[in-house]
């Protein structure tokens, strides 16, 4: 890596926690440049604007947290252990951090941002499908029943989940995240063989 491509990324991990907390809108040059200890010139000699450092900041918040429930699925043997880990790793989400960058770009994209909301679409779905995976694995290895509909789980779970972070964010408790939690896990455990 040289040393324009780690000024690039020292920006972008920089950032990345700013823009998650505060929104793109709300994140102004004046908060990168003193978070970085950059000039105005040193960071737009790096990036065309802001939005670009917005977009990539989203790419390094979802691929940092996709690689951290990717491990935490790994580490599963069977389907239950897979689920299980992987709520756990969604859990472990900082609220310091900002919280889950798709809730919080998504929230802000929807009405204000065409292409950064393309792009909160695929993380919606690929976070989906990691849900799929493993469920759907389960039904194929006899783990789980065949009356399993993965796909129905899939988006339930993600929606629950998603706002089990909302509400523990908000409400400054993980209490209502646990009862959620709580929730997606016993009702996997009903489709167990």
């Amino acid at each position: 890596m040289n040393k324009a491509e780690r000024t690039r990324r020292f920006i972008i991990e920089k950032s990345a926690t700013i823009i998650n907390k505060k929104g793109m809108a709300a994140t102004s040059l004046s908060d990168i440049m003193e978070a970085t200890k950059l000039t105005k010139g040193g960071i737009y000699g790096n990036f065309e604007n802001k939005d670009e450092i917005c977009k990539e900041s989203f790419f390094y918040l979802t691929t940092t947290l996709a690689n951290s429930l990717d491990r935490a699925v790994a580490q599963g043997r069977t389907a239950k252990e897979k689920l299980f880990n992987l709520i756990e790793a969604y859990k472990s989400i900082k609220s310091d951090e900002g919280g889950c960058p798709l809730l919080n770009f998504g929230t802000e994209a929807d009405d204000t941002n065409d292409s950064i909301k393309e792009y909160v679409k695929k993380g919606i779905r690929s976070a989906q499908k990691r849900i799929f995976n493993i469920v759907s694995d389960g039904v194929e290895d006899g783990e789980l029943s065949t009356d399993m509909n993965a796909k129905n789980f899939s988006i339930k779970t993600f929606a629950m989940i998603e706002g089990a972070i909302l509400c523990s964010k908000v409400l400054e408790t993980n209490e209502q995240m646990n009862i959620i939690m709580d929730s997606i896990k016993a009702d996997f455990e009903s489709y167990l063989v």
